[in-house]
């Protein structure tokens, strides 16, 4: 079975997967995978960009989405005209001389992959550029023309190493899809430290984070501009911040991680 493999470690954001898809479907008839798709409105695969944190701590995150070809696909089970389908290799396909345009579909699809083409007046999504395929193609446009290799395409089998350290991009579904995520975002606690009587910023001071329910300590220190950081935090945990240097203490109890912390700037009197 087909695969895709995407490494948000090494994804920047480029948006040229996205623009590959484009190129390769906009007005182009790939029948009988796809229709030509809309000039605006649709991303059969679109970069979601999400910025967080807070100024100045911010991190921004790129997570390219597309359709999961799922092994149990819920849109083939609401497909009534019976147009969709999934190919001996795993793409999950629209045939778009079956679809009536009931949007059954796009109801069940937990990942909004499937769009609405209101002038053809079917549904559409990914194809996993199947006629590319069927044409010789190794992979799909938008993993050609990945400059960082963050996307890989293949057997799933032969992508093994890469699946047994994938994580779900949406863990609240439980689906077995055919896109595999690596190092999915977690996380993060970040502040400055500094000296509020010298007015400067503070390196070199050991900042202690503990989980609150195991018990497990984080130590970082403090670099030349005062900051620490803390990434690869488990989801809605507490957590106790303690920070020293020399004979100074500061202690911050209960810091959740429902949402990514910029604790902001903390005075060490």
């Amino acid at each position: 079975m087909k695969a895709f493999v995407i490494d948000l470690s090494v994804c920047n954001g480029c948006y040229a997967c996205q623009i590959a898809c484009k190129d390769e479907h906009v007005g182009n008839d790939w029948t009988p995978y796809a229709k030509p798709q809309p000039d605006t409105g649709h991303f059969w695969l679109g970069i979601k960009e999400t910025v967080r944190g807070t100024v100045p701590k911010v991190m921004v995150t790129y997570v390219p989405m597309l359709c999961m070809h799922c092994a149990d696909a819920p849109c083939m089970k609401a497909c009534k005209p019976g147009a969709i389908y999934k190919r001996e290799d795993g793409l999950v396909i629209i045939d778009p001389e079956k679809c009536t345009g009931c949007k059954l579909c796009m109801d069940v699809c937990p990942y909004d992959a499937i769009f609405m083409n209101s002038g053809l007046n079917i549904a559409q999504k990914c194809t996993g550029c199947a006629h590319l395929l069927d044409d010789g193609w190794e992979v799909p446009r938008c993993v050609d023309n990945c400059p960082t290799e963050a996307l890989k395409f293949g057997e799933e089998k032969d992508l093994k190493k890469y699946i047994a350290k994938a994580e779900p991009i949406t863990p609240d579904v439980k689906l077995k899809t055919r896109v595999y995520y690596l190092n999915t975002p977690k996380k993060w606690v970040s502040g400055t430290l500094y000296d509020p009587k010298e007015k400067e910023v503070i390196a070199g001071a050991k900042c202690t984070l503990t989980d609150l329910e195991t018990r497990e300590a984080i130590i970082d220190e403090t670099n030349a501009w005062g900051d620490f950081w803390f990434r690869g935090l488990p989801d809605n945990r507490r957590f106790k911040l303690k920070i020293e240097k020399g004979k100074k203490t500061v202690t911050m109890d209960s810091i959740c991680t429902d949402t990514d912390r910029n604790l902001g700037d903390i005075a060490l009197k």
